[in-house]
Formats: C-alpha cells, sequence, structure tokens
C-alpha cells in the first residue's frame, strides 16, 4: 500500500522512505520557524495574530506541566515539552494534508522523540537526586522487595519508550490509512469530516506525548515527594 502512496516531495528525490521522512522533517522544521519568526517579528504588550497563538501556545503546554509539578518545575521543562509538541503537532498535520506524509507515521522517527524523552528524564533525575539515590528507588519502600521491584521498575521504564512511540506511530499511520482508502473511494470535497477528525486526533496524540513527558519527568525529579 505504500508503494501507491504519491507525495509532492517524492517527485523531487524520489519514494524511499528515507528520503520522504527526512524532507518531510526538514518541512516540519521549515513551517515551525516561519511560525516562530512571525510570532516574535514585531513582539508587542498585547500580542496579537502569530504572536497571541503562540503566547497561548506555550501557557497551554505551562498549565499543562503545572498540574503534574507545580507551576515553577512546569516552566523550567517547558522548553522541551513545547519544542515536542509542536514538532509532533505540525508532523500531525501536514499528514493530513493528501500529497504530504507525517514523519511521525513512522516507527523510526516516533522511536527517536521516545528516546529523547526517556534519556532526558532519567538524566535530570540523576542530576537533581544523584545516581545511587535514584536508582535506589528503584528498589521500593522496603529492602526485603528490592530484589523483586528493581527489575519490574527497569522494565517498566524501558516499556515506556515503546509505548511513546508505538502509540504516536500507529495512530498516525492508521491515520494515513484512513485517508488514502477515504481518497480513494469519494470525491474531494466529501471526505472533508474525515479531515476534520484526522485534524482532532492528531492534536491529542501531540497533548498525549506531551503530558507523559510531564509526568516521566515529574517522576524522575520529585521522588521525594513520592515517598512524603
Amino acid at each position: 500500500m505504500e508503494g501507491r502512496l504519491f507525495t509532492f516531495l517524492g517527485t523531487i528525490g524520489g519514494h524511499g522512505q528515507e528520503w520522504i521522512i527526512l524532507s518531510h522533517y526538514v518541512l516540519v522544521i521549515g513551517i515551525i520557524f516561519l511560525i516562530a519568526r512571525a510570532a516574535t517579528r514585531k513582539l508587542q504588550l498585547v500580542p496579537t495574530g502569530a504572536q497571541n497563538v503562540m503566547e497561548t501556545f506555550v501557557g497551554g503546554i505551562i498549565t499543562m506541566g503545572a498540574d503534574t509539578m507545580g507551576e515553577k518545575n512546569a516552566r523550567v521543562y517547558m522548553p522541551l515539552i513545547a519544542s515536542l509538541a509542536i514538532v509532533i503537532f505540525v508532523s500531525n498535520m501536514i499528514g493530513v494534508i493528501p500529497g504530504f506524509e507525517a514523519p511521525t507515521s513512522n516507527i523510526n522517527f516516533t522511536l527517536s522523540l521516545a528516546l529523547i524523552v526517556f534519556v532526558y528524564y532519567n538524566y535530570v533525575g540523576i542530576q537533581k537526586n544523584g545516581f545511587v539515590n535514584y536508582f535506589k528507588h528503584f528498589m521500593g519502600p522496603m529492602p526485603i522487595l528490592a530484589p523483586l521491584m528493581f527489575p519490574i521498575e527497569i522494565i517498566s521504564h524501558i516499556s515506556r519508550i515503546i509505548s511513546l512511540s508505538f502509540r504516536l506511530f500507529g495512530s498516525i499511520r492508521g491515520d494515513d490509512m484512513f485517508l488514502m482508502v477515504l481518497l480513494m473511494l469519494v470525491p474531494w470535497l466529501l471526505p472533508l469530516p474525515g479531515f476534520f477528525l484526522l485534524t482532532a486526533f492528531g492534536f491529542l496524540q501531540a497533548f498525549i506525548f506531551s503530558i507523559l513527558t510531564y509526568v516521566y519527568i515529574a517522576g524522575s525529579v520529585m521522588m521525594e515527594h513520592e515517598e512524603h
């Protein structure tokens, strides 16, 4: 089914999977750059236009994290979460447009995002709590349960990579297949409700990835609060 999928960028460098994903990711970065440029070109005390949209976006990211780790910590980790959220959202949105493919429909791309989250939250957890205390937390509250709890915790954390990557990949890949079949079966104007549905799903997946990243970071840096 992939061999029949047309993309505009594929006509330039071929329809190989590596080129398709790389070229569309570059397109995503270009779109984000243009949005950021438009939002910061003429900063105003009372925001309008692109500045208003981006300030609302950043405020929403902070509010999302404040419910998990408090507003102060949410602001500290906002740059990473906001970067991931906007990359995922724009990637999902270009996949809704016929002739383009979402980078997030490729497992290698979503796996890379999941690995970034995994490495980062473990890094800040070790940085905040110390290497020994961080992994000591994996052993549970009772020393006698440590041989059982430690491997379970390790497996649980590794499974987060699979969970983050496959949830996003599976959802967006399914959306792409749905859109392809929809366009094959009905004329271009009739699938409009489907486009709105795919847009909602794309937003939802970006939200889920972002909130889970906040939850994982909160769990790694706020261990002392969990113990109390």
